[in-house]
């Protein structure tokens, strides 16, 4: 079974973010694809509805939307929200990638 979770202040940002947006009843996808300097780069959005293949997983009151295809990277990762000196955002904390880059968006698995 796959666990992906949410921080709660990475929880608070998105349903801060998805008020904003008027969708307080979307979920958050959260995806690998390829690019970024290490190999696999994260990707977060929202939807709607989860696609037909997705696990959806639920922290924090979030649901969380995964491909298949990026399960297998996302496995046991948790999603937090970081405020710093010099600048705020989402940070992934994945126990699978091997190493990433200096930006902290990519990854090699």
């Amino acid at each position: 079974m796959l666990t992906v979770s949410l921080t709660a202040k990475a929880a608070e940002k998105v349903k801060e973010f998805l008020a904003e947006q008027q969708k307080p009843t979307y979920g958050l996808r959260m995806a690998v694809i390829g690019g970024g300097c290490s190999g696999f780069q994260y990707d977060v959005g929202i939807e709607a509805e989860p696609a037909p293949d997705d696990t959806v997983v639920e922290s924090h009151g979030i649901r969380i939307f995964v491909d298949p295809q990026s399960a297998q990277y996302l496995a046991d990762t948790e999603l937090d929200y970081v405020e710093t000196l010099t600048g705020s955002g989402f940070k992934f904390n994945n126990p699978n990638a091997r190493k990433s880059c200096g930006c902290g968006s990519s990854f090699s698995a």
